[in-house]
């Protein structure tokens, strides 16, 4: 999954067409992605949508001052601990 790639989907899914806010909404991706990885999540190389829409919904819960903060907050948990649960997505050894 690229920067790039993850930008336009994150900026679909907030309805930006613009520029303006891009630097902002990369570094809450780069963030999302930090805290998955302290979860113990491990970041595909190649794109795939559950890292993807957990990212996009870390971002729409810390952009700007959502309405509903609380609600994709707990959705954003509730994803980012199914991923690190999931042996897909982590390395946790299984003994």
């Amino acid at each position: 999954m690229t920067a790039e790639t993850m930008l336009a989907a994150t900026k679909l899914a907030l309805r930006i067409t613009t520029i303006a806010f891009d630097s902002e909404i990369t570094s809450l991706l780069d963030a999302a992605l930090l805290d998955l990885g302290v979860a113990g999540v491990i970041v595909p190389a190649e794109a795939n949508a559950l890292v993807q829409q957990a990212c996009i919904t870390y971002v729409r819960a810390n952009f700007g001052q959502p309405d509903d903060y609380d609600r994709l907050k707990r959705s954003y948990d509730e994803q980012k601990a199914q991923l690190s649960t999931c042996t897909g997505f982590t390395d946790w050894l299984v003994t």
